[in-house]
Parts: C-alpha cells; structure tokens; sequence
C-alpha cells in the first residue's frame, strides 16, 4: 500500500465524474438499485465519455500530482 505524502490530498474516486457532471456519473448518483448501479457502471469502464486527456489536464488544473517512487518499475 503505498505511503501518504505529508500535506497532500489523494485524487477521491470519481471526483473528476462528478466535477465535470458527466451524465453517467449523474445517473450513478441517483441510482439506488444495485443491479441497475452496476449495469451503468459498465459505461464507465467500457465507453467512458471523456478522454485520459481530458482527465489528466483536469487533475492538473486542480493542482494533482502523478508521482512513483525512484529506481526500477515493475512490469
């Protein structure tokens, strides 16, 4: 599990989904059936309606960092 950096905040899933109001997330947020969540969720990982672009030019706007440790990735 990978260490908290003093004085930072962690991306909250689907923080971005729901900033950008994105009308799957919209659906998501009313949504009580459990069966019926899932079904739509499947968009998501499937057929989302923006692009990492979009996504990773948004996290910067925010102030996010993308951060690794040093040495050797795994593969």
């Amino acid at each position: 599990m990978p260490m908290p950096i003093v004085g930072m905040v962690e991306y909250k899933k689907r923080e971005f989904c729901n900033e950008v109001k994105c009308s799957v997330q919209m659906k998501l947020n009313e949504q009580k059936d459990k069966e019926q969540y899932e079904k739509i969720r499947q968009t998501c990982s499937q057929t989302c309606k923006f692009t990492t672009w979009q996504f990773h030019h948004w996290l910067i706007e925010k102030g996010y960092l993308i951060v690794r440790p040093e040495g050797p990735t795994e593969t």
